[in-house]
């Protein structure tokens, strides 16, 4: 009998899952607070693999590359539920303030969705793994990147020096700001006497930077959104008089009065339509791709009826059943809503399941070509869809659409992963095993991060709730939640007939036309860069001129090898340091 060969290198070990269960803890609660921030999430693979080096390798001393591969699976499937939470939870939350009917969420029901949408995601891609990697080669420009880290172990104690060295750095500048050393927003337009309503502002924030370096040429229509809304759109309005206040202000708050304007009326309802446009011709475009997987689907369940499972890949009855609990939860989240019945709730999470599967394929697919998913405006689409579907049940389409968020999200992050694996020689069963059992983790520390910062005190945390007074003046300190206020705002035109239904039409029809461009998800980066304040739009600019100026200066090789891991480590040392910040204002009003 034929013995398969016996790897000299652990693969699915203790070490491994243990190193990236808390890589993965700490990089959810920090990358929480960053897509509150900056409306955007972020992978945690490339972090999770320099670290790695740097414990498994440097302190451990133990040189297995699959190993670490395991343990950056871990830590970037756990993360991922951080952008799937964020993106939809908080329009509950704004939408509480004002109607107190809502304030009464299902705790339960919302963890139960959380988890449904992190197994779905994991259970759904498994079978199209061959289809996608080794049969079509999607690129899938992340994995290939942790892939190419993996296999250069000599620079990963390199790397992990630098992600140390752009932590201290974040975390001097964010101490500085919140202390009040250095301004928080540089105001660059007073040089050039510019009105208020043409801003030229850079905030002052080590994670906007270093999301620009990381994103670099990739991240330009992000930028080039908000210089489009404020620079372009903007000026047009005020120029031709379609923004006049039907009362004459003092000339020393009209600029200020018409950029408020021009942002609730104007550029908000058009950034939502861009969403929802670019979402739409996502799922259009990815038809092909969609049959495609369908097709690979039933082959392998072909296969497995014919000869069994391939021990390369999970059992179908191990995804047959993560998919059957999967759907229980979604249908109990959905039941523990306010006045939803029985009947109703299993409707639902048929209707959520299905759209699920499809937006989840379309995502994998984009992100294989591009790196760039349109998560935020699929999202959108599945809360719309279930607000139609439950008669205008607020608690129950939110609920369904952080299962459906969390769910394409981890589809994407579980298919790079697995194409870094496929370049490393894992065993795709042993990765798939750990996401699995880990799945439950990820939405719990997410939920519980997102809690914390809604009920900070009022004493200048950093929080996005109702008694944040950086809220309620308005400054720059506060969370801005531009996802979940998108969504909140959307629900609350739905629920009121709002009269910019003009502005989301406009929007989609822009967001269409934008998506013929080759550049994967543009129409949601600027939809989404028109809800931002635009001091975070530029400084995030600045970040991807200089990685791109410095890529042409150095090369590929260095932005990969040197870059990479210091941006990494701005954005993570800026959102610990604020979170221990936010934990210990927390604890002082709790003492006094």
């Amino acid at each position: 009998m034929n013995r398969a060969p016996t790897r000299s290198y652990p693969e699915l070990s203790v070490v491994g899952v243990a190193l990236g269960a808390l890589q993965g803890v700490v990089m959810t609660a920090a990358f929480v607070y960053i897509a509150l921030k900056l409306g955007f999430g972020l992978a945690g693979s490339t972090v999770a693999a320099i670290i790695g080096f740097t414990l498994l390798r440097g302190v451990l001393r133990r040189r297995s590359i699959i190993e670490n591969n395991i343990n950056q699976t871990v830590a970037s499937g756990i993360n991922t539920a951080s952008a799937g939470v964020v993106f939809t939870l908080p329009a509950l939350l704004l939408l509480s303030v004002d109607d107190p009917s809502l304030q009464g969420y299902p705790i339960g029901a919302l963890i139960f969705a959380a988890i449904a949408g992190s197994l779905m995601g994991i259970v759904l891609i498994i079978p199209l793994r061959k289809q996608m990697v080794e049969l079509e080669r999607l690129r899938f420009p992340s994995g290939i990147a942790v892939g190419t880290l993996l296999r250069s172990p000599g620079e990963g104690l390199t790397q992990g020096a630098l992600l140390m060295v752009g932590a201290a750095v974040a975390a001097a500048l964010t101490l500085g700001v919140n202390l009040a050393f250095v301004p928080e927003e540089l105001d660059l337009g007073g040089l050039f006497a510019l009105p208020p309503w043409l801003p030229i502002a850079l905030y002052v924030s080590a994670a906007n930077l270093g999301a620009g370096l990381l994103s670099g040429k990739g991240g330009l229509p992000f930028a080039a959104g908000g210089v489009l809304a404020w620079w372009v759109i903007s000026p047009i309005a005020v120029g031709a008089g379609w923004v006049e206040p039907i009362a004459p202000l003092p000339a020393t708050v009209q600029s200020g009065w018409m950029a408020g304007e021009i942002y609730a009326e104007m550029l908000r309802p058009l950034g939502i339509g861009l969403l929802i446009g670019g979402a739409l011709a996502g799922v259009f475009s990815a038809l092909p791709a969609v049959t495609g997987a369908m097709k690979s689907l039933a082959a392998a369940a072909k296969v497995a009826r014919q000869r069994g499972a391939s021990p390369e890949e999970l059992p179908p009855k191990w995804v047959y059943a993560g998919m059957g609990g999967a759907f229980v939860l979604m249908w109990l989240s959905a039941w523990f809503a306010p006045g939803i019945g029985f009947f109703h709730a299993l409707l639902i999470a048929v209707v959520g399941a299905v759209w699920l599967g499809l937006a989840g394929v379309i995502v994998a697919t984009a992100t294989g070509h591009t790196d760039i998913s349109p998560l935020s405006g699929l999202s959108l689409i599945a809360v719309t869809l279930m607000y139609f579907l439950t008669g205008g049940n607020v608690t129950a389409s939110i609920l369904i659409g952080v299962a459906v968020c969390v769910a394409i999200n981890q589809c994407a992050d579980m298919m790079s992963d697995l194409k870094t694996g496929h370049l490393v020689g894992a065993r795709p069963r042993d990765q798939q095993v750990a996401q699995l059992l880990l799945c439950w983790v990820g939405p719990l520390v997410a939920i519980g991060v997102l809690m914390l910062l809604w009920t900070l005190p009022p004493d200048g945390s950093p929080g996005f709730g109702p008694q944040s007074t950086a809220c309620l003046e308005g400054t720059a300190q506060c969370l801005s939640a531009p996802q979940g206020d998108a969504l909140q705002s959307v629900l609350a035109a739905l629920s009121r007939g709002d009269s910019a239904l003009d502005k989301y039409i406009s929007g989609a029809a822009l967001g269409g036309a934008l998506s013929i461009f080759p550049i994967g998800g543009v129409a949601v980066l600027v939809g989404l860069a028109m809800y931002l304040p635009f001091s975070i739009t530029l400084g995030y600019g600045v970040g991807c001129l200089i990685s791109m100026g410095l890529g042409k200066r150095f090369g590929p090789r260095f932005v990969g090898r040197k870059l990479v891991p210091f941006a990494a480590g701005l954005i993570v040392g800026e959102a610990l340091i604020q979170l221990a910040w936010s934990l210990g204002l927390l604890a002082l009003g709790g003492a006094q």
